[in-house]
């Protein structure tokens, strides 16, 4: 199955560009409510699955030993951009389990944010594990760790103990088989799994809604959704279309990306849960889809649809701040006349 156009790139007026990709939107009864393209296919989630795999940060009881709150809970989640504010808070999650940066697995990259960049390379100082944008995930993997004494060294590995609780978690939150056969490995060096877009999204939905999850499970989802839409700015950061689209509807929406042109999203008070993927990877396309998405899901809410109908449509400039294109997604985004 050829997968249908999703998003286009304009230049001149003209089509420079074409994504084509899959779409996936269902609720908690596993019901299909809206798919586009081949919904079937496994795909490797990447980063889109954090607020999965941070559960056992909750429902350990790390999160409530450690004091952490919205802020730390959502960086668990995060693909952050490695601002000052990102790296400081990770290297608190740490020192409040008695460890430091070099405890971190997921290896050292420069910041995202390329002001944060600039000021790191000002300093002369190298990066860190702290500025890896998974800093906060692996942070919160160590603290699960340490709280339920287990030794943390090695915990990136597929037969760490760490990494069993992650596996069960997203088995039973998606219900799709999380095995040696679909396994990769992550740009972060932990496992991840390839599973079809419509598990992603019913997943997604029973994150939002409880629905399908154990009591404990479903207070913890409900907390970890909670304090990314509450701290937005630490689920990514300046600049970026997660943080963006939270703070456009707060409270409402919850999205986060992965790598590859994956993203997923759900909307609580629809109980709907959300996955897409560009076939060719590309994270332009997967922002405009995204925000093209949940513009249709919210076409009752005239203000909150128009703006997020502006971020599903920008304009491309030049370095000179010329306008000399725009993005913009095709009709099969569009929910009206569903």
């Amino acid at each position: 199955m050829t997968n249908p156009v999703l998003v286009e790139v304009l230049r001149g007026g003209l089509v420079e560009s074409a994504h084509r990709g899959a779409l996936a939107v269902f609720d908690a009864d596993r019901q299909s409510v809206w798919e586009v393209g081949d919904t079937t296919r496994p795909v490797f989630p990447r980063s889109a699955v954090k607020a999965i795999q941070a559960l056992p940060l909750v429902e350990s009881g790390a999160a409530d030993a450690y004091g952490f709150g919205d802020r730390e809970l959502a960086l668990a989640c995060a693909s952050h951009n490695g601002e000052a504010a990102h790296t400081e808070l990770a290297r608190s999650m740490l020192v409040r389990a008695g460890l430091s940066e070099t405890a971190l697995e997921c290896g050292a990259h420069w910041p995202s944010y390329q002001a944060a960049t600039v000021a790191l390379a000002r300093t002369g100082a190298a990066p860190t594990g702290l500025h890896n944008n998974c800093s906060g995930k692996h942070a919160g993997f160590i603290c699960v760790c340490c709280h339920a004494g287990v030794d943390h060294r090695g915990y990136i590995g597929a037969g760490h103990k760490l990494q069993e609780m992650v596996r069960e978690a997203m088995e039973d939150v998606t219900g799709a088989a999380h095995g040696p056969g679909n396994r990769g490995t992550d740009g972060c060096s932990i496992p991840t799994y390839a599973v079809p877009l419509k598990n992603l999204a019913i997943g997604f939905a029973k994150m939002a809604t409880g629905q399908g999850l154990s009591t404990g499970r479903a207070k913890a989802a409900k907390r970890l959704f909670a304090a990314c839409m509450a701290e937005p700015f630490y689920v990514a950061g300046t600049g970026r279309a997660d943080t963006a689209l939270m703070q456009a509807a707060p409270g409402r929406i919850f999205v986060k990306v992965g790598a590859e042109g994956v993203y997923c999203a759900a909307v609580p008070e629809l109980g709907l849960g959300i996955a897409l993927k560009c076939d060719d990877g590309a994270g332009r396309a997967a922002e405009v889809a995204i925000s093209e998405v949940l513009a249709s899901l919210f076409i009752k809410d005239e203000a909150l649809a128009a703006r997020l109908t502006e971020l599903a449509n920008p304009v491309l400039t030049n370095w000179n701040g010329m306008t000399v294109g725009s993005s913009r997604p095709t009709a099969v985004l569009s929910w009206i006349g569903r």
